[in-house]
């Protein structure tokens, strides 16, 4: 008989972690290994139990589901992610991606779709809502049709972004950056999850690299 595939939950909330296991647990090649509330306790279980998948929610208090997506690949990259949240917009799904999610599913998912994703994880082969999926395809023919033109990337970005942008590139954390431009950290945080959905970045260090790279900091 084969091994079960071990599981890890990452969800802050009791009693959607308790339904899917209750459900997976009536699985007999599904075995949750663990159950995590936050990001912090999901990567100390990445590291101690190195399941075959982690089922990732993206909101959470404190480290957010695409911080913690990109966390558990650099610790385990063997462990395949599958983010199952209820948004399906543009700037959570591709920082999910580009974090390294292999599957997108949204919550209203059913439980056998749920399991399926689980066992084709396994084997490397991505699962995403239908939704999420045209939006991927539309993105890349996007792309194929503008390959070998210039992106107007940057004129897509506000004032206030790319503010916010050259900030992050000078090393600035949120607090620094609300203290500088005097607006609050919450807002800071909102000017940057759209930066780095506009730009289709995981995180702030691509979004600095970006800002370099594309010469909004003075090098001198």
């Amino acid at each position: 008989m084969n091994e079960p595939i071990t599981l890890l939950i990452v969800d802050d909330h009791q009693m959607v972690r308790w339904g899917i296991r209750r459900f997976l647990e009536k699985q007999g090649d599904i075995e949750v290994v663990g159950e995590a509330a936050s990001g912090e306790e999901a990567l100390r279980l990445t590291a101690d139990l190195a399941p075959d998948v982690a089922l990732v929610d993206l909101l959470m208090p404190g480290m957010d589901g695409i911080e913690v997506t990109r966390r558990i690949k650099e610790r385990s990259p063997r462990t395949q992610v599958i983010v199952l949240t209820s948004y399906h917009e543009d700037e959570h799904i591709f920082p999910a991606i580009l974090a390294g999610a292999l599957s997108y599913l949204l919550k209203d998912v059913g439980a056998g779709e749920l399991a399926d994703a689980i066992r084709k994880a396994t084997r490397g082969e991505a699962v995403m809502h239908p939704h999420v999926a045209a939006r991927v395809v539309g993105e890349l023919r996007q792309k194929s049709r503008a390959q070998g033109a210039p992106a107007p990337i940057l004129p897509a970005l506000s004032v206030r972004e790319r503010e916010v942008l050259r900030l992050i590139a000078e090393g600035h954390n949120n607090a620094a950056i609300g203290e500088r431009l005097v607006i609050s950290e919450h807002t800071v945080k909102r000017h940057v999850s759209n930066i780095l959905s506009k730009l289709h970045l995981a995180d702030r260090t691509q979004a600095a690299a970006y800002a370099w790279r594309e010469g909004l900091i003075d090098r001198s």
